[in-house]
C-alpha cells in the first residue's frame, strides 16, 4: 500500500513520517516498512564514526504504524489525533544502520473505550531490533 494511504490515516510529514509502505493491514493487525537512507540527518551526529539508528526513531516507528493501525479502528468521524500515552518493556536486541530496512509489526491487544493498547515488534535482516508495549489515545484537534 502506498505512502498515500499513510498520510491519509496519520498526520506525520517529512522528515518526521517513519513509515515507506504498508505490507499488510489487518483489523487488528499491521506491517509496515522503513528504509534508513544513509543521509538521515540525524546520522551526523548519532555516533557519527560508528552511524547507528536511534532507539527512540526505532519505536516512533512502532507508533507511527500502531496509529494507521487504529485509524480504520476509531470511529469515522470523530476528531482526534493518535497520542501516545504508555510505553513499556522495551528491549533493543540489534542495531539498525544507515540503508537497512526494517520491518514493523503491531498488535491491537486490547481496547478500552478510548485507551489502545498495542505491541510492537521491529525486525532488520530477519533478526529482532526491538520489541515493545505501548498505550494510545484519541487526544481531541486543538483549534
Amino acid at each position: 500500500m502506498s505512502r498515500a494511504q499513510i498520510e491519509a490515516a496519520i498526520p506525520h510529514r517529512e522528515p518526521f513520517l517513519l513509515l515507506d509502505e504498508i505490507v499488510a493491514w489487518e483489523p487488528e493487525r499491521i506491517v509496515c516498512r522503513k528504509t534508513f537512507a544513509p543521509s538521515e540527518a540525524f546520522y551526523q551526529g548519532h555516533y557519527p564514526q560508528f552511524p547507528i539508528t536511534p532507539g527512540v526513531l526505532l519505536c516512533e516507528a512502532g507508533m507511527q504504524a500502531g496509529a494507521v493501525l487504529l485509524s480504520k479502528i476509531v470511529e469515522p468521524g470523530k476528531e482526534g489525533v493518535p497520542v501516545a500515552t504508555r510505553i513499556n518493556d522495551v528491549r533493543f536486541k540489534r542495531m539498525v544502520r544507515p540503508g537497512e530496512t526494517i520491518e514493523i509489526e503491531v498488535n491491537l491487544v486490547e481496547r478500552l473505550a478510548d485507551a489502545f493498547f498495542l505491541k510492537a515488534k521491529i525486525t532488520c535482516g530477519g533478526q529482532i531490533a526491538a520489541r515493545f508495549e505501548f498505550a494510545v489515545t484519541q487526544a481531541p484537534l486543538l483549534q
